[in-house]
């Protein structure tokens, strides 16, 4: 898949999915604008792309902060010319029994999950209104969407929003040849969960295909659905799980 000259903005890309995201496209062409709430972690992220000899620039900052959203599209378009991808990866989760769940923690999970991704996805696709010339636009949700998992309401409840959303925007979009899918990962071996007791050996047992997936794996799908390939392929969400939700047996 070749991305010579697109732009593209990837949110929460400081680490794990959304790094490698970044870094898949920046080797295959792609100018990118990396964001990450951690200023130093974007930085680094953005120096290590560099010296592969990618094209990437750093902007941190709260993605559902709608005056930084408006500095990513602003960046694409000032320093780039145009914007032809946005991928709202970025997200939170925060565990909480259903029966004392706190509201603070609840319109948090929103207000990143599901604000910042609707407010990236309007300010991007305003820009490629614009420019006439289409674009793609690819949201993060989870197999927690599609299956039940303790201590997730919230978190669930707003993955699952994501896939109505990539459904609903289906109508307003492809007029303006813009395609906008989701991708849903399952247990996925990042910086933050390989550090987690029990974690790689509890999914390798429950996975059918006998291992969690790879940052590599979610970046290969994630590519695709951006692709000039993926073109007719819109609304949709691609779950990226080892199989998983076929037999979801829980973790606990």
């Amino acid at each position: 898949m070749s991305f010579t000259g697109k732009v593209a903005i990837v949110t929460g890309a400081g680490q794990g999915i959304g790094l490698e995201i970044c870094r898949r496209l920046a080797r295959a062409g792609s100018n990118v604008i990396l964001n990450d709430l951690d200023e130093k972690l974007a930085t680094e992220a953005v120096k290590n792309i560099k010296n592969e000899k990618g094209v990437c620039v750093a902007v941190a900052g709260d993605s559902s902060d709608l005056s930084i959203i408006r500095e990513l599209v602003d960046t694409a378009v000032s320093k780039f010319g145009a914007l032809d991808i946005a991928i709202a990866n970025a997200g939170i989760t925060l565990y909480g029994d259903f029966f004392d769940y706190k509201a603070a923690s609840f319109f948090e999970v929103m207000k990143v999950n599901l604000g910042g991704s609707f407010f990236l996805a309007q300010a991007a696709t305003n820009q490629m209104k614009k420019q006439a010339t289409g674009g793609s636009i690819l949201f993060t949700s989870s197999v927690t969407g599609h299956q039940a998992h303790k201590n997730l309401a919230a978190y669930g409840m707003s993955k699952a929003a994501l896939e109505m959303l990539a459904k609903n925007l289906v109508i307003e979009l492809s007029p303006f040849k813009i395609n906008v899918n989701t991708i849903a990962p399952g247990a996925t071996l990042t910086d933050r969960t390989v550090s987690e007791p029990g974690y790689e050996s509890t999914w390798s047992r429950i996975t059918p295909m006998g291992k969690p997936a790879s940052v590599e794996d979610i970046a290969n799908a994630a590519l695709f659905l951006v692709s000039d390939g993926a073109k007719h392929i819109t609304g949709q969400t691609l779950i990226i799980d080892g199989g998983w939700t076929s037999v979801s047996p829980s973790p606990y």
